[in-house]
């Protein structure tokens, strides 16, 4: 049998008193100590508080890969268009528009990435729904974060290649093979 106390004060002070209740209903009941619903609650969930843990860093593991995978693609696509931005910025075009430009088709190529993404998380809510806890699967919130979040790292994985893309010298895009 457990007992609940519902304290405001201290209920290490309680435990005396509550102890002498129980001996006076049954003398040989055996009475613990008090421990806070705090600890209880925290040590039930333990486990799942360190799968959550877990997860949340291989989430942030395929982030940190997410990006390092779309700066090499976006930085190799950029590579192989050398000649063509060259040709682009000998014909007139400005440093800031080829930034746009290449932008542009890399954040593009994210945002489809993130609908797709999203579309399948609202597909498989119901998987997802047993692997949450405190937070829906279809939580705006969290998908807007997500998403935020992922078209930031976008941003930053085509700004790079699209610097170095500005700064190509035409002389040199022409004689590039």
């Amino acid at each position: 049998m457990t007992v609940v106390l519902r304290t405001r004060g201290l209920p290490a002070a309680l435990a005396q008193p509550a102890r002498q209740i129980v001996q006076a209903i049954d003398r040989d009941a055996l009475v613990g100590e008090p421990t806070p619903m705090e600890s209880l609650v925290s040590a039930s969930l333990g486990q799942r508080r360190f799968y959550m843990m877990l997860l949340g860093g291989f989430a942030a593991l395929a982030l940190v890969l997410a990006a390092i995978g779309l700066y090499g693609v976006i930085s190799y696509a950029v590579a192989r268009r050398t000649q063509e931005l060259g040709i682009r910025v000998a014909l007139g075009a400005t440093g800031s528009e080829v930034v746009r430009m290449v932008m542009r088709q890399g954040l593009t190529l994210a945002a489809w990435g993130l609908v797709i993404g999203v579309v399948l998380a609202l597909l498989l809510k119901s998987v997802l729904r047993g692997l949450l806890v405190g937070v829906s699967a279809t939580d705006p919130a969290t998908l807007a974060v997500t998403g935020l979040t992922l078209l930031l790292v976008a941003a930053l994985a085509s700004y790079v290649p699209a610097r170095r893309a500005a700064r190509v010298d035409p002389m040199v895009a022409l004689r590039f093979d």
